[in-house]
């Protein structure tokens, strides 16, 4: 008997009892629409982590202050990194695989306006900083050399900031004056909205910056070693090429051993972390959250299986009577096998079809609820949960099939 003939036999089969047969594919249904929303999710998840850790600039090594494996940071303030010690890193011919460098000096402080109040997080960072993090003004414009140079109180906000600051008054920001730790500055610009957290810092809708120079002397004067150098909480390097971050970091950890005086058998009071090993590892945690959520989503087509298997055994019964004559007639044992698998992976299939939409559904509707992350349908999940579905009744559907081509003719013909 032709595929195509047997395919027809099946639905005719299956749409004797549309009601069962609908109730049997809900199994189905739920589990492969769970496994692709699922999926999405971790997917768009995953993108959101990267396109996160890409906005803060790209191909950056952070060195930041103490050394995060022993937990034993040295200096003032738990600070190990100088002012002197960015230079250095930024000049090429000590790190000639390092572009530019960009310090940054960073605490919490309390910053008002008007009767509004806010603790957030402040830094001190040179003009450099819009280049190797990537920010950008909105309004007005990014702190300048001559800034740095004159210690001048002017500041650059975060949008979310200028949102609480000056929405309710409706004031133009850039001009207004602030407080930070009740020393007024000038707003000079308000940087555009990112979204999430960016590294150090915290939220970066929620940041000020001012001049690195006016946050030692005015703002963060605690910050220098017994030396008076003005102390860092990290400095961001920006690497010539992406294939060149090992290399940059093996330079910049020597550079630093040797500035910091630091003996071979010694650890080291410093950290260099690298971007590209960040996003690899958040990308190795969100693929094993992804799975995991893939597999408990995949415990519900098992159990889609297990009532495919429930129902074929009940029509197997029910149809003992023409699965005798069938046979009288000629049919022969593979025949009658094949035409049960067929009505067992039509009934998963279908469903399957089914639940790629739900499923689509599902990611769509996950996706409107969180404006920061899309979940995406990718067609490999698309094809992991129908192969699975067209497995699962294929596996569950054997059983019953074997049973029914193992019924002697004449006892079929016998049964009541």
């Amino acid at each position: 008997m032709r595929l195509v003939e047997q395919i027809r036999l099946a639905l005719r089969a299956l749409s004797v009892n549309k009601l069962r047969s609908a109730l049997t594919m809900l199994g189905i249904i739920i589990g492969v629409g769970a496994v692709i929303t699922l999926l999405s999710v971790g997917a768009g998840v995953q993108n959101l982590v990267t396109s996160q850790l890409q906005s803060i600039g790209t191909n950056l090594l952070f060195v930041v202050s103490g050394n995060l494996d022993q937990n034993n940071p040295r200096g003032a303030s738990g600070l190990t990194l100088s002012l002197s010690d960015a230079e250095a890193i930024g000049d090429p011919f000590n790190v000639p695989d390092v572009a530019a460098v960009a310090p940054e000096v960073l605490s919490n402080a309390e910053v008002s306006y008007g009767k509004t109040k806010l603790r957030v997080s402040v830094s001190g960072v040179t003009p450099s900083y819009a280049t190797v993090r990537n920010r950008t003004v909105a309004l007005g414009s990014f702190l300048d050399e001559q800034d740095v140079n004159s210690r001048s109180r002017v500041a650059v906000i975060g949008s979310r900031i200028a949102e609480r600051f000056f929405d309710e008054t409706a004031t133009y920001p850039v001009g207004a004056s602030i407080k930070i730790n009740n020393i007024p500055f000038r707003v000079i610009g308000v940087l555009e909205e990112r979204g999430g957290t960016g590294g150090p810092g915290g939220n970066q809708d929620e940041v000020v910056m001012v001049p690195m120079s006016t946050a030692h002397e005015r703002l963060f004067p605690r910050f220098h070693n017994r030396k008076g150098e003005p102390m860092l909480s990290v400095v961001y390097a920006q690497v010539v090429s992406e294939d060149r971050m090992d290399a940059a970091s093996e330079e910049i950890s020597e550079l630093l051993r040797e500035r910091h005086d630091i003996r071979f058998q010694d650890e080291d009071d410093f950290t260099v972390i690298n971007q590209q090993d960040l996003l690899s590892i958040f990308g190795q945690i969100t693929n094993v959250l992804t799975i995991f959520l893939g597999a408990i989503a995949g415990i519900s087509l098992l159990v889609g299986g297990i009532g495919i298997m429930n129902i074929m055994l009940v029509s197997v019964t029910e149809r003992t009577r023409e699965i005798g004559l069938r046979k009288a007639v000629g049919a022969k044992r593979r025949d009658i096998l094949l035409q049960f698998l067929i009505e067992s992976v039509v009934l998963s299939l279908i469903g399957g079809l089914l639940g790629i939409a739900l499923g689509a559904s599902g990611a769509i509707g996950i996706s409107r609820l969180q404006d920061d992350l899309v979940a995406i349908v990718t067609p490999q999940s698309i094809a992991l949960a129908t192969g699975f579905s067209a497995a699962v009744g294929l596996f569950f559907g054997i059983y019953p099939a074997t049973r029914a081509a193992r019924l002697n003719p004449i006892e079929a013909l016998r049964y009541e």
